[in-house]
This record gives C-alpha cells, structure tokens and sequence, in this order.
C-alpha cells in the first residue's frame, strides 16, 4: 500500500514492522510527499481527525454515485471525495510517525475495519448509481474483501503486510476511478458495445483481482507448506 512509511505501512503491528511489501508504482513520490504535508499539519489536528476525515470521504463517494441518478454532474463530487479520502487514509499514519505518536495495533485495527465499511459504501452507491449494474459491483467488492482477508491473514501467518499487488496499490486505485469518473461523464456507455462503461471496467477489475488472488493464494499456500511440511 524506507524511511518514514505511508498510511497503511505505519499502522501495521511491531511484529511485521520489517516485512512490509509496498511495491506501487507512485509509492516513493507519494510517501515523499506525505512527509512534506504532515510536517506542516497543525498541532490542534492528530491523526484520529484524519481517520475520520478519510471514512467519511468514502462514505460520500458513495453516497455522489446514489445522487449520480439526479444529477451526473455529482461525479465530480465524488472525484473530490476520493481527494479527502486518500488524504485522510494515506496522511494518518504518516503523521503519527513524523510526530513519533504510532499506535500500531489500534491504528491497523481501526484503519481497516473502516476501510471495509468504506468499500462497502462506494460499491453500494456505484450498485444504485446506474452507471454499474449491481452484479458487476457485488463481484468487485467481494473480490476486493477475499483480497483484503488474504493480506490480513498473511500478517498472522507469514509476517508479511503486502500494501500492493502487480505494482498497484489503494492509491493507483483511487486514480484510476478518478478518472474514470471524468470518462463516465462524457461517455457513459462504451458505444461500439452499448454496456455500461463501469460495468466493462468493473469486470475487467474483476478478473484482474482475481488473478491477483489466485496467484498469492497459491503463492502463500505454497511458502506455507514448505515452513511446515507433513511430518
């Protein structure tokens, strides 16, 4: 999802503090920018405000793709709400290590669980917004939750936190529905098909994701069996 980590590096338990594996393509220029910002953050403001800040922001995406169906111009509501939602997710914990504050434990614990509700909400908004059909959007949560507990549970077994897969990361995601969102609003069918422009990109994400579980699945299963083989 070095010197001092992002977001989601820095809320991970002391025990995996060694085996963080945050291989994205825009990591080094946005952890360097993340430093800059959180040296320069107010003392009144701590990294729980941007905890909240950074659910709340999804809550509100989702809730522009329900509002889409009145007004398509609510996209760009939601492209601004992804702004504040990768500022509060990605600057918490970096200001909590610049500040020498972490709560490891708490901070991995809380940023989680809130990012699986703040998924929920987005897919939910997209599902009702009429620009994804709710099938393609169910599928995408679901994959993207098995990939969320597949990560989780490599923290407990192997000691290892991957923050990204392939080079993509939550950031690089967050891009990408950007600027799709700019696309959807000029184009919102893929005209030479007549489908839904999201539900082609959402399936396309889908059966990328589900390479990507696959293969570490396998991956891991396959470490695993080597650190503790049949006797």
């Amino acid at each position: 999802m070095i010197g001092i980590e992002t977001a989601s590096e820095q809320k991970a338990p002391a025990r995996i503090s060694e085996r963080r594996l945050q291989e994205s393509i825009l990591a080094a220029g946005e952890r360097r920018l993340l430093i800059w910002i959180a040296r320069r953050v107010p003392t009144s403001i701590n990294s729980d405000h941007l905890t909240i800040l950074g659910f709340a922001a999804q809550l509100v995406t989702g809730l522009s793709y329900v509002l889409c169906r009145l007004n398509s111009r609510w996209l760009f509501v939601a492209v601004a709400s992804l702004l504040l939602n990768w500022l509060g997710d990605s600057l918490d914990g970096t200001l909590a290590r610049v500040r020498q504050q972490m709560r490891p434990r708490y901070g991995f614990y809380v940023d989680h669980i809130l990012d699986s509700f703040g998924a929920v909400a987005v897919m939910a908004g997209l599902a009702v917004s009429g620009y994804m059909s709710p099938a393609v959007a169910t599928m995408l949560l679901v994959v993207f939750l098995l990939l969320s507990i597949q990560s989780y549970l490599a923290v407990y077994a192997l000691g290892e936190f991957r923050l990204s897969f392939w080079r993509c990361g939550p950031t690089e995601i967050r891009l990408a529905l950007a600027i799709g969102n700019f696309a959807l609003f000029r184009w919102p069918t893929v005209s030479a098909m007549h489908y839904r422009l999201f539900d082609v990109g959402g399936t396309i994400a889908v059966a990328i994701m589900s390479a990507m579980l696959v293969y570490f699945t396998g991956k891991n299963v396959s470490r695993l069996y080597q650190l503790e083989p049949l006797p």
